[in-house]
């Protein structure tokens, strides 16, 4: 059973699995992000009888595991005691092939020997139906299938099928290679084209690295967060999820489990903001695709806050009970029944995605006056709906309040508009929106100041603090110099603050009070005060937060402010986004490095 989140991410944009610090692949939605999983033992809550795939090197006594420099490659190495040694190699193929890019539902697993006689044993003991029994075998001369999911899965493999299916131990002689994906033929040998996707997969992957912007100090970290946020970007459509996992608690015994494996429009403009910023603009073209085909399926209904990645609109939620849960703290939910909420930041957030577009020369397909038609429908249920109570981004089940970042959105939703109507020489629809952004500006700097904090507030009217408020000059609603900002910052570390991190809020909502910091609001405290010209306590936080991160550089949604133990769904893209945008505000810049 894995009791800790120190698990590495490998994947393709199509399906992606998580990986311990003993090569066991405890988590893989096969074949997409948000399928049922064949590995599951990670939610299995103790000593799983099948759900997932394991090699173990017998008598084993060190291991140790790292990321192929610049790639999406993972390789985990162990060693005996007379000092046997192996090299386990995991990656999901990525590479251009005949004009496209080549990413089938599929992980590859080479099993090397690094030194003297290694004796391992292979498990390969998928689950189906969120982890209720074990999926069927059906055996092949050098392969196995296995049945029972939506799709079946075959390990094809240069091994001994009978080690595999019988689970027996045997020396490792030089190398084994395990193909696992579609249960079809395969046309090399399994070394082969593993060894050859292994190659291409590489390049591909420090390739698009090197296409990076990448400020100067930090470089490893932003590389290892950009290429995590590309791995949570679905191919197919453009969804971005948040998260890789379902279930994993926020806090110990919370109950605050929820699935991530959605596209949450909010999370998505943040994780498209970051990737640009980094030079990476083919994630935000093919994600203005996911966005712009929502806009036209909701043209007689509301904007959702949450989709799946085929732009499901219905998430219903229940709880299979194969699984105990992460360190058996359940329920596991499959499913997220925020799609029903009323959360009218995402009008806001959907024109942010979207305004690179109009203003990016780079892009192949420069956004234009069609793209505007249907980003003002947004604009204009924004202005209906910007002090409407809803149940804003921290999705409150069971109050609806008019929250102010709700309110600011709704405002930068109006701005941008204006901005993308000047750009295509529109000046009395420019006059329209920056009229709309006026007013409701007035509006939020009158009810959601709070005089005697000397702050604003999380709602109207109200006087409690939530981070989304330091924001404020981020998306430009506020000046950096504004006093209003300075004490809106020191206010919100007065009452947010734990340690060296910060919570989302600290009222009772739903689930009592909330325990873990929330580390993207602990990343955007690092930038309101870098933005104050706090540099030095700045860097200072950043440093601490960067300690937080696992073996391999990857940050969960919460942190546990007094042991830094992470908790939440993992890698979480809300967390990498902050990472970035941090590291870049606080580099110093490349002409003044040396």
């Amino acid at each position: 059973m894995t009791t800790s989140l120190d698990l590495g991410l490998i994947g393709n944009c199509r399906t992606s699995a998580l990986v311990d610090r003993h090569a066991a692949i405890t988590w893989w939605c096969y074949p997409h992000f948000d399928s049922d999983p064949v590995c599951c033992s990670l939610l299995q809550g103790g000593d799983a009888a099948f759900g997932q795939i394991e090699v173990g090197l017998e008598g084993v006594v060190s291991s140790d595991q790292s990321y192929e420099r610049n790639t999406a490659i993972l390789t985990t190495r162990f060693k005996d005691a007379a000092g046997n040694g192996i090299e386990v190699t995991d990656f999901a193929p990525r590479f251009e092939q005949h004009g496209r890019l080549f990413t089938p539902s599929m992980l590859v697993r080479i099993i090397r020997r690094t030194s003297g006689r290694p004796r391992i044993l292979l498990r390969v003991r998928p689950a189906i139906g969120y982890g209720s029994q074990r999926a069927s075998m059906q055996l092949g001369a050098h392969h196995v299938s296995f049945a029972g999911a939506s799709q079946s899965m075959r390990l094809t493999t240069d091994a001994a099928i009978s080690a595999i299916t019988h689970e027996i131990p045997f020396f490792l002689q030089d190398s084994v290679t395990m193909l696992m994906g579609a249960d079809e033929t395969v046309a090399a040998a399994p070394a082969e084209i593993g060894r050859n996707f292994h190659e291409a997969t590489r390049t591909y992957w420090q390739r698009w690295v090197r296409s990076l912007a990448i400020p100067f100090e930090w470089q490893g970290v932003v590389i290892r967060a950009a290429i995590t946020l590309k791995l949570n970007a679905f191919d197919d459509t453009g969804a971005i999820v948040a998260a890789t996992t379902t279930s994993i608690p926020e806090a110990p015994g919370s109950g605050r489990n929820w699935d991530y494996r959605f596209c949450w429009l909010r999370d998505a403009y943040f994780v498209v903001n970051a990737l640009n910023s980094l030079g990476a603009t083919a994630t935000m073209e093919h994600y203005l695709d996911y966005i712009l085909n929502i806009i036209a399926d909701t043209r007689e209904i509301p904007l959702q806050p949450v989709y799946g990645i085929r732009r499901e609109a219905v998430l219903t939620e229940f709880i299979p009970p194969g699984l105990a849960g992460y360190r058996g703290m359940g329920p596991v939910r499959v499913g997220n029944q925020a799609y029903v909420q009323v959360q009218n930041d995402v009008f806001g957030e959907a024109i942010l995605a979207s305004t690179h577009a109009f203003f990016d020369s780079r892009l192949e397909r420069p956004a234009g006056r069609h793209m505007f038609t249907d980003l003002e429908r947004l604009g204009e249920l924004a202005v209906l709906n910007y002090n409407v109570p809803d149940a804003g981004l921290w999705e409150l089940r069971g109050a609806k309040r008019v929250h102010t970042f709700s309110s600011m959105m709704c405002w930068a939703a109006c701005d941008r508009l204006a901005a993308i109507a000047l750009r295509l020489d529109l000046p009395e629809r420019a006059a329209v929106w920056a009229a709309h952004a006026l007013r409701i500006h007035e509006q939020i700097c009158t009810s959601a100041w709070n005089p005697g904090l000397n702050s604003f507030v999380s709602t109207f009217g109200g006087n409690r603090l939530d981070a989304s408020l330091l924001l404020m000059v981020e998306i430009q609603f506020l000046a950096p110099d504004d006093p209003r900002f300075a004490g809106t910052v020191h206010a919100i570390e007065k009452y947010l603050r734990r340690g060296d991190f910060l919570l989302r809020y600290d009222e009772r909502d739903d689930f009592g009070e909330p325990e873990t910091a929330f580390l993207v609001c602990t990343f955007w405290w690092i930038i309101a005060l870098a933005q104050l010209g706090e540099h030095k306590r700045a860097r200072a936080l950043f440093t601490n937060v960067l300690t937080k991160c696992n073996h391999l550089g990857l940050l969960s949604e919460d942190v546990v402010p007094d042991t830094g133990e992470l908790w939440g769904n993992f890698p979480q893209t809300y967390s990498m986004v902050g990472l970035i945008q941090c590291a870049a505000r606080l580099s110093i810049p490349w002409d003044e490095a040396y």
